[in-house]
C-alpha cells in the first residue's frame, strides 16, 4: 500500500462505516492498477479511498442500490478520481457483459445479500478473475448480544409471543462469522478467513440510545418491526431505554470475511 500522504483517507466522523472499512483494508490486498468491484458503497466508504491507492492505472466501479447514496458520493467526488465511477444498481443483477475484477469489496455489505446470501456471493465470486480476492465485511451474529437479550426477557416477561417469535426470527436470520466461511469453502475459494474484530458503540440512556445514529435506521428498527402497534414499540423500548447499565457496553462484531479465487 502506497505510503503517500492520503487525499481521500476515511472519514473520521463515520463511526460505523469507517471501523469496518479499517478492517477491510487490513485483509485486502491493494496496489495500484487493480480493477476492483465494490459493492453496497454507500456514499464511498472506501471506494475514494480504494480509488486513490490503485491510482489511475486502476479502476474502481462501485455500485449500491440506493439512489440517494450514489448521487451523494458523486457529489463528493465531483471530477476528481476519473477512474473511480459510481452507478446505481444491484450487486446481485450486474450486467452480465461486465469484465471481471482482480478484487471485489463490499464494506457492511453482507446485511444487504438477504434473503439468499450463499447466492449472492456466488454472484460476487463470478465477477472475480481467476487468482482474484474476495472482501466483506459485515457485522456478525452475536452483535449487541447483551441488548437483544434485554429485549428477549422483557419479551417474554411482558407476555409478547407473537412478537418474541418475529424477534427469533431475525436474530436468527443474522450471519455468524463460521456461516460466512462456510460459504466460501463451498464456493471452492482459497486461503478461506473469516476475523471478528469487537467494537464498543458507545450510547447514553433514553432519548440518545433510541435516536442513536448507528442503532436506529437499522438494528433497533428491527425491534420495532416486531410489533404491529408502533407505539406499543415505542413504549417498549423507551423502558428498556432507561436503564443502558442493563446491556452495556454495547459491542458489535466486525467479521472479514476474505478469500481467494483459484487459478
Amino acid at each position: 500500500m502506497s505510503n503517500h500522504t492520503a487525499r481521500w483517507p476515511l472519514p473520521t466522523h463515520d463511526y460505523w462505516s469507517t471501523p469496518f472499512a479499517e478492517s477491510l483494508l487490513q485483509h485486502l490486498d491493494l496496489r495500484p492498477g487493480l480493477r476492483i468491484l465494490d459493492v453496497a458503497s454507500g456514499y464511498g466508504i472506501p471506494a475514494f479511498y480504494l480509488a486513490e491507492h490503485i491510482g489511475p492505472s486502476g479502476e474502481v466501479f462501485a455500485v449500491d442500490v440506493s439512489a440517494g447514496q450514489v448521487a451523494r458520493a458523486r457529489a463528493i467526488q465531483g471530477s476528481q478520481l476519473p477512474w473511480l465511477r459510481f452507478e446505481c444498481m444491484d450487486m446481485r443483477f450486474l450486467p452480465s457483459n461486465l469484465a471481471t475484477f482482480d478484487r471485489v469489496t463490499g464494506n457492511l455489505s453482507v446485511m444487504f445479500f438477504r434473503p439468499n446470501r450463499f447466492e449472492a456471493v456466488r454472484g460476487l465470486i463470478e465477477r472475480l478473475h481467476p487468482g482474484g480476492q474476495l472482501v466483506l465485511t459485515f457485522p456478525s451474529h452475536g452483535t449487541f448480544d447483551s441488548l437483544w437479550q434485554v429485549v428477549d426477557r422483557v419479551m417474554i416477561q411482558q407476555r409478547r409471543i407473537i412478537e418474541r417469535e418475529r424477534f427469533q426470527t431475525y436474530l436468527n436470520e443474522r450471519p455468524s462469522a463460521q456461516e460466512g466461511r462456510g460459504w466460501l469453502e463451498k464456493l471452492d475459494l482459497e486461503r478461506v478467513e473469516a476475523i471478528e474484530y469487537p467494537l464498543e458503540v458507545a450510547t447514553g440512556p433514553g432519548h440518545e440510545f433510541l435516536h442513536h445514529p448507528l442503532l436506529r435506521r437499522g438494528f433497533l428498527d428491527d425491534v420495532f418491526e416486531c410489533f404491529e402497534d408502533q407505539s406499543l414499540a415505542e413504549r417498549f423500548m423507551t423502558d428498556i431505554a432507561h436503564d443502558i447499565t442493563q446491556f452495556t457496553p454495547l459491542i458489535a462484531h466486525r467479521c472479514v470475511l476474505t478469500g481467494w479465487k483459484k487459478i
